[in-house]
């Protein structure tokens, strides 16, 4: 491929054959050493760009995007569809709407249909104690710009 060049071979191939003694050698490589440092960061950098390019908001490849990242070994780390429970509304007596309340449940405002997320990211407690920031810039990258989230411990 084109990005993989030998820099060091390449400066050692580039003197006279008669010039290739230990000592000259070692003057090409300590002044190509600049040079392969910062050919090992462009390839470096040029690979998460390649990475970060294959992977995008869908379910699946944000769901390996994010067990790559903090959970390389176990990959417990899931996506699940967000709630969506019907808000129950309890009207006051100037309103003349009888209502009977029975049993109601307080969820989050997050958990009610239209106004809660649209997916749930299902992390262990472990990394997000310790990386919560690092996840939510990791999903905020890869998320389109109207679906809301939830991080949930696992």
């Amino acid at each position: 491929m084109w990005s993989n060049i030998n820099i060091e071979t390449l400066g050692i191939n580039s003197l006279a054959t008669f010039l290739r003694l230990p000592r000259h050698i070692a003057f090409v490589k300590a002044l190509v050493s600049p040079i392969v440092s910062i050919y090992n960061d462009w390839f470096r950098m040029r690979n998460d760009h390649l990475y970060k390019l294959k992977h995008n908001a869908q379910v699946c490849y944000l769901r390996k995007s994010l067990n790559d990242k903090f959970d390389n070994v176990e990959r417990r780390i899931y996506i699940g569809n967000g709630n969506s429970f019907k808000p129950e509304y309890i009207y006051t007596p100037a309103e003349a709407q009888p209502r009977f309340l029975g049993t109601i449940f307080v969820h989050s405002q997050d958990d009610y249909a239209d106004t809660g997320v649209d997916y749930i990211v299902y992390v262990p407690s472990s990394i997000v104690a310790t990386q919560i920031y690092e996840l939510e810039a990791h999903i905020n990258f890869y998320n389109e710009g109207v679906k809301r989230y939830k991080i949930e411990d696992i």
